[in-house]
Parts: C-alpha cells; structure tokens; sequence
C-alpha cells in the first residue's frame, strides 16, 4: 500500500508492508502523474531499498499538493432510496439520475481539508441528521487511468440535502466532511474491485450503535465510466480521488452523536476509522427537519 507518512517532522511517501515503510518520495502529487506502468517500476525499485519502521511514522490523508477529492451520487440503489426518502419534495430528481447516463459528480475536498485514518470528522452546527458514507474511492493518475483503491467517509449532512437537493455542497463539503485513507491499494493488487464486501460499524459508548455490510457488486455504474464523466471537462495534472458513491446508509432518523466512533472497512483495501465530533452549541433542534 501506498502512503503519506510523517517521520521526525519530515513528511514523505512510501510503500508499507504493514511493517516497513520504503520512502518513494516527499509528496503523492508527483507520483500521479505517473502511468501506471512507471509507478509500478517505482515503487518496485523503492521496495528494495532502505526501510522505516511503520511504528516510527505518523500516517497521514494519502492526497497532497494540487490533488482534489470528488465524488460520486446516488451510485447504489439503497442510496437512490435512502435520498428519496428524506426528500419526499424532490424524490423524482434522485430516481432520475440514478438511471441517468450522466452521473452526479460533485467536488468534496481540497487535499488540505482531508481527514487521515485516526483523525477527527465533524458534523454541521446548523444540521440536526448527520450520517457517515463510506465508499469505495479510486485514486486516478494525470491521465485519467485508476491507480489504486483507498476508502472515503464522505459525512453528511441529511437534513440539509433534504430541504433542498440545491444545497448538496453545504451539505457534503464543510470542515470535517471527508475522511480518505489508509493509503492507496495499488490497482495491480486487486483482482475483481466490483467483488469487494465492505462493511460499517458505528460505536457509541463503546457499544454497536450501528452496522450494516454491502458489497461493490451492488454498484450502479462501472468505475471507468465515473473517471470518464469526471475527466470529460475537467483535467487534474495532479491526479485525483474520486470516491464512487456508499451502499451503507443508516435508516431515517438515526443521527451521528459526538463521540462516535465510525470504522469503515473494504476488504483488501483497509480500514478507515475516524471519531466524530459534534457541536455543542448546536444551531437546530436533533431531527427536527426530518420528523
């Protein structure tokens, strides 16, 4: 697996055995602007060289520099449901896009904002249905080719999409609403992405809040479609993830809590787990917009 790490206030970029960490470099950026052909001979040649150990390092978000996050709607049929459920107003615009040869793609995250694997995700002061998505996500090099796999828990905010599917980007990007890790799975290790069980745990107070388990199988759209859409007007020297939708929603009215523990797993990917964290001084009643 591919990943950003800092070592001793240096930050830089390696392969990881789950043990050894082989420096490939000071940033990602760099590295997908690579084919896939070239970074595999990379990180073969990284992979015999000196090694750190995994326990010296700090893992960090696998996204730098001039690398953006997007991300891909109603991909799944519970998400198509789900999003017409809570919005019973506009339910006709989520069942039409879900058979729609154009996908709905939307910008998530600058590389800054991206939360790592142990980090913090946050929920909006002025929402009251807040819920974890995990997703699949696909790291895409300079050339539109996927590289890799990681795992994206875009949060969300429920009642905000609900009032108005117009206010997808209040609800979807705020500080605190992406979490992207543990690093990239390189494509070549991955025989079947549309065979991947995925799974979703919540813990409050250290007990099951929540579960549930999907899998990619269930998918709507094939991934080369997505980058193909998202590439068509847009061009990403840096790369890009593009995380490709979640089969994992939480029935209405259930809410994200402050302390909750969300761990999303995708096997042979990894595991992503994040603490959320919810404002105090909340601006709305919990669940009033969805009653």
């Amino acid at each position: 697996m591919i990943i950003r790490y800092r070592h001793q206030a240096v930050i830089g970029v390696g392969l990881t055995d789950g043990h050894r960490v082989f420096p490939a470099g000071d940033q990602l950026a760099p590295l997908l602007q690579l084919s896939v052909e070239d970074l595999r001979v990379v990180l073969e040649r990284a992979s015999s060289g000196p090694a750190l150990d995994i326990r010296e390092v700090e893992i960090l978000a696998p996204v730098d520099g001039r690398t953006e996050v997007w991300a891909a709607g109603v991909t799944y049929q519970i998400s198509r449901s789900a999003r017409m459920e809570e919005s019973e107003r506009a339910a006709s615009v989520y069942e039409q896009i879900y058979d729609a040869d154009r996908p709905e793609l939307f910008f998530k995250s600058a590389a800054w904002r991206a939360v790592p694997n142990g980090g913090e995700v946050r929920c909006r002061a002025d929402s009251s249905v807040d819920v974890p998505e995990p997703e699949l996500a696909l790291a895409v090099n300079a050339f539109g080719q996927i590289v890799g796999y990681g795992i994206c828990n875009d949060m969300s905010s429920r009642s905000i999409e609900a009032a108005n599917p117009l206010y997808l980007p209040q609800a979807k990007i705020y500080h605190g609403s992406c979490a992207l890790g543990p690093g990239i799975k390189p494509v070549w290790e991955i025989e079947d992405p549309y065979a991947l069980p995925m799974h979703c745990t919540i813990e409050r107070a250290q007990t099951v809040a929540w579960q549930g388990s999907a899998n990619t199988s269930q998918l709507h759209r094939q991934l080369d479609d997505l980058v193909a859409w998202l590439f068509r007007e847009l061009e990403f020297p840096d790369g890009v993830w593009l995380s490709t939708g979640t089969c994992l929603v939480p029935d209405l009215p259930f809410s994200l809590a402050d302390g909750d523990v969300v761990t999303v797993v995708i096997d042979g990917v990894g595991t992503l787990s994040n603490t959320v964290r919810r404002p105090a001084d909340l601006l709305v009643e919990p669940g009033a917009a969805l009653r």
